[in-house]
């Protein structure tokens, strides 16, 4: 479940609607990494009308992982969490490269949420709040939490504990 608290009067859904996503990045002394390199033949970002299909990003820097091994075995779901995290700014840092402008982004839409699980961890959702969480305090609840799926794999390219899939919608024109 996505963190009720009240969060800090920068991210309140009344200043949200006026703030830019590089200032409420700032806010959350969040940089964005380079983006990553191709790991094979596809296109890191694919547009189809006013939805943005971002393919799957890992927790890796420069295509190296940071975060390898199973949830419910070498990892803990704060460490899942903290995984699904970097992968979010992974696609943030692709849509940047792709749109130029972040504030392009509308709403999130989608996120397909894949956890290299140990055998019997049955807490997938856990772990995809922590992407769930930091898309909504860049964006906001309303724009920042879209529809969501979490699934248990056995296992994930090159060992990596997450990998996630996004599709949000951007700005007519943008």
């Amino acid at each position: 479940m996505i963190d009720d608290k009240q969060p800090p009067a920068f991210l309140r859904k009344d200043s949200l609607c006026d703030m830019d996503v590089y200032k409420r990045l700032d806010a959350l002394e969040i940089n964005l990494p380079p983006p990553p390199p191709l790991a094979g033949i596809y296109k890191p970002v694919m547009r189809a009308g006013n939805l943005l299909y971002v393919s799957g990003q890992g927790p890796t820097e420069n295509g190296t992982p940071l975060m390898t091994g199973k949830v419910g075995r070498e990892r803990t779901i704060e460490e899942g969490q903290h995984a699904a995290r970097l992968c979010v700014l992974n696609a943030l840092s692709n849509l940047h490269q792709y749109l130029g402008n972040l504030n392009e982004i509308k709403s999130v839409v989608k996120l397909l949420v894949f956890v290299a699980s140990a055998e019997g961890f049955d807490r997938q959702p856990e772990v995809a709040n922590g992407a769930s969480q930091l898309l909504s305090d860049i964006f906001g609840r309303e724009h920042g939490v879209g529809a969501r799926s979490a699934i248990g794999t056995n296992e994930l390219p090159g060992d990596i504990t997450v990998e996630i899939e996004f599709i949000f919608e951007v700005n007519e024109g943008s």
